[in-house]
């Protein structure tokens, strides 16, 4: 095989390679609704400007995931993103909690994790505010 054509072949092979392990990468397109159940919490802190206080609140609420019927949960907290009318950027933390099911969800709000997070850290903020949704 000469230079030229091993090269081409090699780079070839490269390409395929490179192209197979980014569409193993891709999630799955399954329709299938995994975790429908979802609730959002945005958290107003008391002091917004405190980095501990934020941080507390923040490590509170991945203690959350340790409840069973908790699917899958993210923390976030205010994105430095464009600022736009339609953008709220007032609250401080915000956690994402997917369910399998209503009964999952209903287990969670009684769940003793979730009353000692309450307990633990509602001194941390001022308002709260929950958004459940249903995908359809």
């Amino acid at each position: 095989m000469s230079t030229s054509n091993r090269r081409k072949f090699l780079g070839t092979a490269a390409a395929l390679a490179a192209g197979t392990a980014a569409a193993a990468a891709i999630p799955s397109t399954n329709m299938e609704k995994k975790y429908p159940i979802v609730h959002h919490v945005f958290f107003w802190l008391k002091n917004p400007d405190s980095k501990e206080d934020r941080d507390k609140l923040v490590a509170g609420v991945k203690t959350l995931s340790k409840i069973e019927t908790v699917r899958d949960l993210r923390v976030g907290v205010v994105a430095s993103t464009e600022k736009r009318e339609v953008v709220d950027n007032s609250w401080g933390v915000s956690e994402l909690i997917f369910f399998s099911d209503l009964a999952g969800q209903a287990t969670y709000q009684t769940h003793p994790i979730h009353l000692e997070f309450i307990k633990n850290c509602s001194h941390l903020w001022e308002k709260v505010i929950v958004y459940d949704a249903v995908e359809v």
